[in-house]
């Protein structure tokens, strides 16, 4: 168990996994209340799907420029702004429904305005995730810490937001998720931080071009970027049609909702707790080509299922294979990217993930609009396990390039059978 929470020794973290667990509840209140409320006023699989489009689809054009901003500019001041943005954001939903004004074209703006603040958010997060961790091989434990965070709160969030959406409605989730993110701006205030003076480039496109050349040009970061952009495209958008598996081809309510989206988290959060317990990065290439495969096979069983107990364990599984996916590819880029490079890096890693994911959720209505919800994620599931398979057949190559880079970082030993030199294998540039 020690080793499993050993990041927590360090006080700025504990301070941000406290805060940030806190608030990560209210957030995933919102985002099931988000699509009940949308598939309430419009009763369409494809309003459902652009209303979760109109939410990420900023991340595709301005995370990059997110991550440019990490780069450059103080995170922990990122952080605190963002936060209070999205405060706000949610009592001016939370204010709307309450009063019964809402309509899916305010949701839809509203939206828009919460994926520009994430936009900025989440690759700060990301990168500001290296200056709270001292002993950079505690690294690799802190992002499963905060992928175990993530998953507890998407156990409890939707559990809770099921029963208050059915008692008192959507705008009471909207109200509480606001009142949440106090606890994470107190946390970040509460911290102890030396800035980071980073070198100013003279222009932000500059400093973007440079960053992708580093990220595309490098085969690992480019290969675990393109696995993770098919999968959101294709699989993630399986949480959009949620809401029509629990009332359409379940037979139940929003506490049905709940119950789905808690067995993902839980499962999610089994997933998180492996990684934590994992010393190394070492062999996360072969656990993400399983993950991946299990997520793909765990949707296309559940596209199946027409019981609330089999569905329940078998999203579950689907939702531990998604986290152990994403969560083991964060590891991998964290350790093999320069800290210069950190942000913009990480800006494409959200971007893969949130950016590519409102087309997904766009296409997936559309889908199931067509041809029902149950077969637009037999589809997902089918291309995302397909996709593991050809990661599957890169990943000795893979290995080869990120070698070098795990012996010069003490995580391999310098000296080993079969190991060839750093000087012998090609590395990505510094600059």
């Amino acid at each position: 168990m020690k080793n499993i929470v050993r990041s927590l020794r360090y006080r700025n973290y504990r301070l941000f996994f406290v805060g940030q667990s806190l608030s990560l509840v209210g957030t995933w209140m919102q985002r099931l209340a988000v699509g009940w409320l949308a598939y309430r006023l419009s009763n369409s699989a494809l309003i459902l799907g652009i209303v979760a489009f109109s939410g990420q689809i900023p991340a595709l054009f301005l995370m990059p420029f997110g991550g440019v901003a990490a780069d450059s500019y103080n995170k922990h001041r990122i952080l605190v702004i963002t936060q209070a943005l999205a405060m706000v954001q949610a009592l001016v939903l939370a204010g709307l429904v309450l009063r019964g004004n809402i309509t899916v074209w305010y949701l839809m703006a509203l939206n828009i305005c919460l994926g520009i603040i994430n936009a900025l958010d989440m690759p700060t997060r990301q990168a500001f995730l290296i200056e709270m961790i001292d002993n950079h091989e505690d690294l690799s434990n802190a992002i499963a810490l905060n992928s175990s965070m993530v998953n507890l709160a998407r156990l409890v969030g939707p559990t809770l937001a099921g029963f208050i959406v059915a008692a008192l409605g959507e705008g009471m989730c909207f109200l509480i998720n606001s009142i949440s993110y106090l606890a994470v701006i107190v946390s970040l205030l509460l911290m102890r931080t030396v800035p980071k003076v980073s070198p100013k480039e003279t222009s932000a496109w500059r400093q973007l071009k440079k960053g992708l050349a580093y990220s595309f040009g490098f085969a690992p970061i480019r290969y675990i970027i393109l696995l993770l952009s098919l999968v959101s495209l294709t699989a993630v958008p399986y949480m959009v049609l949620m809401p029509v598996f629990a009332r359409d081809v379940l037979g139940g309510g929003p506490d049905t909702l709940g119950y789905l989206m808690a067995s993902a988290g839980a499962g999610a959060l089994i997933g998180a707790v492996y990684l934590a317990s994992r010393k190394s990065v070492l062999g996360l290439g072969r656990v993400i080509v399983g993950a991946t495969s299990l997520f793909g096979a765990g949707l296309v069983a559940f596209s199946f299922s027409r019981t609330i107990w089999l569905s329940q364990g078998l999203i579950l599984l689907a939702g531990m294979g998604m986290m152990i996916h994403m969560a083991a590819s964060n590891t991998i880029l964290q350790t093999i990217v320069t800290n210069e490079m950190r942000g913009r890096v990480m800006s494409l890693y959200a971007t893969a993930f949130m950016g590519v994911a409102p087309f997904g959720s766009l296409l997936a209505g559309a889908m199931a609009q067509k041809i029902g919800a149950p077969e637009t994620l037999m589809v997902g599931g089918t291309i995302c396990v397909a996709a593991a398979a050809v990661f599957a057949y890169k990943l000795p190559a893979i290995r080869k390039l990120a070698t070098p880079i795990y012996v010069e970082r003490g995580i391999i030993p310098q000296v080993g059978k079969g190991l060839q030199s750093a000087s012998q294998l090609s590395v990505p540039p510094e600059n």
